[in-house]
Parts: structure tokens; C-alpha cells; sequence
């Protein structure tokens, strides 16, 4: 009997915050092939970014992030989740960003990756890693969609923007030093890509 051969890629969709600086860590990430800021949580019909900003949507400004198994596995992606991409003690913002949209949410793509995330989180928390509980959320069964193009690329696009400067370059800075085995120093392109 023929085994199935591994899946070559695989995805993994996290909300932290302003999905810019979400987007901008995962896309240094060596193993990554992408990752693409949208929205999960909601009905297609309110994937907009002005309707998700109200609050009201059930939307999480979220990243849907592609990647090799065989290169970064889904535990190194959580461990860079929870260490580089946002503040999982945080329920419904991140730092100067109110509201559920910016919730801390795994939306899990599989049973597997539900019960990795449990775990982690588990373990996390027993270990005291940080001074306050962790809110983190997991959903399961959503739907992620694409945000805006000009949402793409944000960080990358935009280094002197000074909402990038102050919240998200130093988590690049923060990958780099805590993970210096899974930094790539070339980023992962969305526009890039579908000019291709």
C-alpha cells in the first residue's frame, strides 16, 4: 500500500493586532512561501476594511500564512506567535489598537493544529512565561479573506511610517534575536507574487 507523500505546504492563519506587523514577522520567517494580510472571523460580505474596523463584524484582522513543514514546523510558528508577533495577554487590542478586530485569536486550519495550540498554550501558562494569563482564542471552521492590497506588504513598503517604526520594526529586531536560526533577512512578498 502507496503512503501518502507529506503535504508540501501547509497554512496557518493567526490574528495579533494590526495584521502589518503580523504580516512583516511571519514574512522573515525562513519556511514561509507567504503571508498574506485579511480577515477571519466574519462573513465574506463584511471583509472590508472599514467595516471590520467598526468592531462589529466578528472579524479579526488576521494573516494567513503559508508555509514547508519539511522547513518551519507549526510549533516554531506558535513559538514566534506568541514571542515575536503580538502580546497574547492582551484581549481585544494591541498596543495602541482597540477593539475585537485586533483580538488574539489561532484560528486553527485542522483538529491537529487545535490540539498543538491547546497545548502550547497550556504550557505556557503553567510555566508562568508571562505575567498575565494568556487570552489567546482558538476558532475553528472560518473562512480568511484577503484584505485590501494596499494592506499588503505594509511593513516591508512602508519602514519610516511611524506607526511601523515605533510597533512593528522592533519585532523584526525581536525575530531576528530570539529565533536567529529561523530569520530570513529577504521578506516574503505578496504584490511580489501576484505580479508573477
Amino acid at each position: 500500500m502507496d503512503e501518502k507523500p507529506a503535504a508540501a505546504t501547509a497554512k496557518a492563519i493567526f490574528a495579533g493586532g494590526c495584521f502589518w506587523g503580523v504580516q512583516g514577522v511571519f514574512q522573515h520567517v525562513k519556511g514561509v512561501t507567504s503571508a498574506v494580510s485579511g480577515y477571519a472571523g466574519g462573513d465574506k460580505d463584511t471583509a472590508v476594511y472599514e467595516t471590520v474596523g467598526t468592531g462589529r463584524t466578528g472579524h479579526a484582522e488576521a494573516v494567513e500564512i503559508t508555509y514547508e513543514p519539511s522547513e518551519v514546523t507549526y510549533g516554531q510558528l506558535l513559538q514566534v506567535y506568541f514571542s515575536v508577533a503580538h502580546n497574547p495577554t492582551q484581549l481585544n487590542y494591541q498596543g495602541p489598537d482597540r477593539g475585537p478586530q485586533y483580538r488574539s485569536t489561532i484560528f486553527a486550519e485542522s483538529d491537529a493544529q487545535k490540539k498543538i495550540a491547546e497545548s502550547y498554550i497550556a504550557q505556557l501558562d503553567n510555566a508562568k512565561v508571562f505575567p498575565e494569563p494568556i487570552v489567546t482564542t482558538l476558532e475553528t471552521g472560518k473562512t480568511f479573506f484577503p484584505a485590501e492590497d494596499y494592506h499588503q506588504d505594509f511593513l516591508t513598503l512602508n519602514p519610516t511610517y511611524p506607526y511601523i517604526v515605533y510597533n512593528d520594526l522592533p519585532k523584526i529586531e525581536n525575530l531576528k534575536t530570539l529565533f536567529p536560526y529561523l530569520y530570513s533577512e529577504k521578506p516574503v512578498l505578496v504584490l511580489a507574487a501576484n505580479k508573477s
